[in-house]
């Protein structure tokens, strides 16, 4: 049995039937409604010009997220509500503060982009009403990361980002909007029929979603689109029949036991760093401020950056340091595995055709336990890395009792450099063996050359990223993270 599409929009209820296959909320707003101040710049979430918020209740409450519209499915609408620009405009015509601050500061030059800003700053002032301080330049960085200008350039964006504060306040109606997606909520399973003839399913239990997975095994499984969405922005790709996981009860929980923090495979990136960096700030918080941009991480979950196994995947290699497992699920029951072994190969998983990656186990921290996470890439926000490394050391006195070693961008999977682990286990930490370890690893690894860096500069990058691991967790004198990171003197930002 086929159902509508349905979701709020501009005060009504939308309703879609038969959608197009692979219909974007992008398209449908420009071309079914008409709504053209979203624009489609790079159709793969990564110029921000299509930014859109959306609205959904979680735990009763309105929550609402920049989204890239461009590399999301129509279907995962349903039951949500849906904010363009063309909201922001007050009812006796005048401009929304957010907007008023842009013309104001002079934020718009050739005004493509500018819908995209404003939507990210809608949300940043959303998220600041009642507070009488100006947000951070921080704030304001993140908030604006998955947007591109290539014109007006960032200064009067972000002038326009303090300025939005200062004028007249407008208050946001979350009641009304609650109270219109309340009679759209649904505990059942949903399915969409698609124009070509298939179904977009969209189960509300894990057992419907095994039974799902098990029935229909050649079906696309659907979590944030931030990856699938480019399959058919760009790949072209046909996906057939499709299993969203985006609306199964239980399968989004961050829970945390005596040893682990367990993070459910469809919790968001934005959500499961969130929780992460209380336990481990100093780590991961730069890693988490540079994984893509925030709508990016509104969208895409940790469970999805597993399951799709990218070889330049940002959060494999420090999970496989920790020691991380992945739960898995089937219609036989659970199994668990080291998350290094749950990868065979170029975009092979240890995954049965009937299974599903329900969580990510990341072990808590361990006294006597130092590790870092470093990224390399050629923009500091929202790129693709070139190179990622993470490190797990335990040291008794200067003799290294246990290292843990794993790189992302080095070979086809994300992976451990086992060499440079032998070479220095048992051994002191010192410089002597750090000097083979360094040479051990290519051992590990031959890395291509592609656009984002030649094979021989990863290779001379992951050594000097364990030298600089070494720098900082040397039991003489280690230096500080503001001695070894640029981005830390005074005056860069």
């Amino acid at each position: 049995m086929s159902e509508s599409i349905r979701f709020h929009f501009r005060g009504a209820i939308q309703e879609v039937d038969a959608a197009a296959p692979l219909r974007t909320v992008l398209q449908h707003l420009r071309e079914e409604l008409h709504c053209t101040g979203t624009k489609e710049g790079c159709a793969e979430g990564d110029c921000g010009a299509c930014t859109v918020l959306v609205g959904q209740l979680r735990d009763g409450a309105l929550q609402l997220e920049p989204v890239n519209a461009c590399i999301r499915l129509l279907p995962t609408l349903d039951g949500k509500a849906l904010f363009t620009v063309e909201d922001l405009q007050q009812a006796d015509g005048t401009l929304h503060p957010v907007q008023q601050a842009m013309v104001d500061c002079h934020g718009s030059q050739c005004g493509f982009c500018t819908p995209g800003f404003v939507m990210s700053l809608w949300n940043l002032y959303l998220q600041r009403e009642g507070q009488s301080t100006p947000p951070s330049r921080q704030q304001v960085n993140d908030a604006l990361s998955g947007n591109l200008c290539r014109c007006t350039g960032y200064r009067p964006i972000i002038a326009a980002a303090t300025r939005m504060g200062q004028l007249p306040p407008v208050t946001f109606d979350r009641a009304a909007v609650t109270a219109a997606l309340l009679p759209l909520h649904s505990t059942t399973l949903r399915q969409h029929a698609l124009a070509d003839g298939h179904t977009f399913f969209a189960p509300r239990t894990l057992s419907q979603a095994i039974q799902l997975r098990t029935s229909h095994p050649a079906a696309t499984l659907l979590a944030g689109s931030t990856d699938v969405g480019l399959w058919f922005t760009k790949q072209l790709r046909v996906l057939g029949d499709i299993v969203y996981l985006g609306e199964v009860a239980g399968l989004a929980a961050i829970e945390r036991s005596a040893s682990h923090l367990h993070i459910g495979a469809t919790a968001s990136l934005e959500a499961s760093y969130q929780a992460i960096c209380q336990h481990y700030p100093n780590e991961l918080t730069e890693l988490w401020q540079r994984f893509a941009s925030l709508p990016v991480r509104n969208a895409g979950t940790l469970g999805g950056n597993v399951a799709n196994g990218s070889p330049i995947g940002d959060s494999m290699p420090w999970l496989i340091a920790l020691g991380a497992e992945v739960v898995l699920q089937g219609s036989t029951g659970t199994r668990t595995l080291a998350l290094e072994d749950f990868y065979l190969g170029y975009q092979k998983k240890d995954l049965q055709p009937d299974e599903l990656v329900t969580a990510i186990r990341i072990p808590l921290p361990q006294a006597g336990r130092q590790w870092r996470t470093y990224k390399l890439a050629k923009r500091f926000d929202q790129d693709i890395s070139a190179v990622c490394a993470a490190f797990s050391i335990r040291l008794d006195g200067e003799l290294i009792t246990d290292i843990r070693i794993a790189f992302g961008g080095m070979a086809a999977t994300p992976k451990r450099a086992s060499h440079a682990e032998q070479a220095l286990l048992g051994q002191p930490w010192n410089d002597a063996s750090l000097t083979r370890a360094m040479a051990a690893l290519a051992s590990d690894y031959t890395p291509l050359s592609d656009m984002r860096a030649s094979g021989t500069y990863r290779m001379k990058a992951a050594q000097n990223l364990l030298r600089r691991f070494w720098f900082e967790t040397r039991t003489d004198a280690p230096l500080t993270a503001g001695q070894v990171n640029a981005f830390a003197h005074e005056g860069i930002q």
